[in-house]
């Protein structure tokens, strides 16, 4: 059975090291909570990037993803309009995140994609 997720919106970035540990507390305890209540999101996933060694044409291979930002967080959204609605521009505002983090994360990158399955 599908869900109701129709977009799968992804937000990447790096932070600097010296403010790693407040980026991972304010977008666990505050960033992703205050997303989670914006009407149309539907899930808030994080991940980190890590090493990534795979059999590719029978070969085994070490990738680098060079210039690809470390962190990523992924949301399930029910449509492309959540992000441009009000309650979605009062949440990234919020909370320690403009002022203490995000002036401290670079190489940022945002991603919209439309679920086909």
């Amino acid at each position: 059975m599908p869900g109701k997720a129709k977009y799968l919106f992804t937000a990447s970035m790096d932070v600097d090291a010296d403010k790693e540990a407040l980026f991972n507390e304010v977008y666990d305890t505050e960033h992703i909570p205050m997303l989670l209540k914006v009407p149309g999101v539907l899930s808030v996933r994080r991940a980190v990037a890590v090493p990534l060694t795979m059999f590719i044409g029978g070969e085994k291979k070490t990738i680098v993803a060079e210039g690809e930002p470390r962190y990523s967080a992924y949301y399930e959204l029910e449509s492309a309009e959540v992000l441009t609605s009000d309650a979605w521009a009062k949440a990234v505002e919020a909370g320690r995140w403009p002022a203490q983090v995000r002036p401290h994360t670079r190489n940022r990158r945002h991603v919209l994609r439309k679920l086909t399955s």
